[in-house]
């Protein structure tokens, strides 16, 4: 698992972890199938085709990810902003933010500046990421996808 997966992973956790698994949807249909045996045929379908497509679609499935950071920088003990700094971000949610952590996590996001640079890395970083999990179904500020 990618650091960009384990970020995603701590942020989302089990209510994106929930909706795009296929497996999940087919456990609540068995369930409701033995009370209308009759009607067990019909909706099975047509929710698995749905629920194949959530990673393409992201108005599938959203997650505001601002109170969970909140909740997660507060819960830290400690003041961190992290709509401002991918390290202080990276703590709230519980992970190394070391700069050997930040260079691979630029590494997966396509960074091709100085990775020497930590400021300019840093900055692209933390834009990378929201921009990421907005694609990957977070509901982002737009003020932090600029």
């Amino acid at each position: 698992m990618g650091i960009f997966d384990k970020i995603k992973h701590a942020i989302f956790g089990e209510a994106k972890a929930a909706e795009p698994v296929a497996g999940s949807a087919p456990k609540t249909e068995p369930a409701q199938a033995p009370a209308s045996p009759s009607a067990a045929p019909s909706p099975a379908p047509a929710p698995s085709p749905a629920q194949g497509k959530p990673a393409t679609g992201p108005a599938a499935a959203t997650v505001d990810i601002v109170p969970i950071l909140d909740a997660a920088a507060k819960k830290s003990g400690q003041k961190l902003d992290w709509r401002h700094s991918i390290v202080d971000l990276m703590k709230a949610v519980g992970m190394d933010a070391s700069l050997a952590e930040r260079k691979e996590l630029a590494a997966e996001l396509g960074y091709t500046g100085d990775s020497n640079d930590s400021a300019k890395m840093n900055m692209w970083l933390h834009k990378a990421l929201m921009k990421r999990l907005s694609e990957n179904g977070g509901k982002v500020p737009a003020d932090l996808l600029d």
